[in-house]
């Protein structure tokens, strides 16, 4: 298996990318999904309960007050990845020794490829890239969140610059729909072919 990463930042198009990618028919490992499966968890929603009392009320994880305190703490930031990351390691490392052997390309939709290091695991790695204004804005408008709370959450993130210099393919996702499709079927060509 060749195990292809699409990451960038918060608001880059990384999932505009994916989903482009999982229209063409191929396999797509959406992280992102699966944080939000945890949060679905019982033993983990007891976990996070007695990390921070009031991010879970009437068993359901209040993601916007968690989200408040993580991205002001990056002690707290850290106490929440520490047993959220794990979990996705587990997952990710299961994917790859099932299906090693096959001979296909697969995807993975990854935020925090880099920041976790988990860039090991894959062989090529494509990062969806934008201006900073675009990237802003269209967080804004997506989480219905203020310019400070990017900039919080942005923070977190390795600037997506430094991503360039550390990934394989960067595709301006500041462009139409068809265009992105066709640069992506050219990729995934390029891929096959080797």
């Amino acid at each position: 298996m060749k195990l292809v990463a699409i990451t960038g930042s918060i608001g880059c198009g990384k999932t505009t990318l994916a989903n482009i990618v999982r229209g063409l028919g191929y396999a797509v490992y959406d992280v992102d999904a699966w944080v939000r499966k945890i949060y679905n968890n019982k033993n983990f929603l007891i976990r996070l309960k007695s990390l921070f009392p009031e991010s879970v009320k009437n068993g359901i994880a209040d993601k916007r007050y968690l989200r408040n305190i993580v991205f002001s703490d990056k002690e707290k930031l850290k106490k929440l990845e520490d047993i959220i990351y794990p979990i996705l390691n587990t997952k990710i490392k299961k994917i790859i020794n099932k299906k090693a052997k096959d001979n296909y390309i697969a995807f993975l939709d990854i935020a925090l490829l880099f920041e976790k290091n988990w860039d090991k695991y894959c062989d090529v790695i494509v990062l969806a890239d934008v201006d900073y204004n675009t990237q802003k804005q269209r967080v804004m408008k997506r989480d219905n969140i203020s310019a400070e709370d990017f900039d919080k959450i942005n923070n977190t993130q390795m600037n997506n610059n430094h991503k360039k210099y550390l990934s394989d393919i960067i595709i301006d996702t500041n462009r139409p729909l068809n265009i992105l499709k066709t640069e992506l079927i050219n990729i995934i060509s390029a891929l096959e072919e080797n």
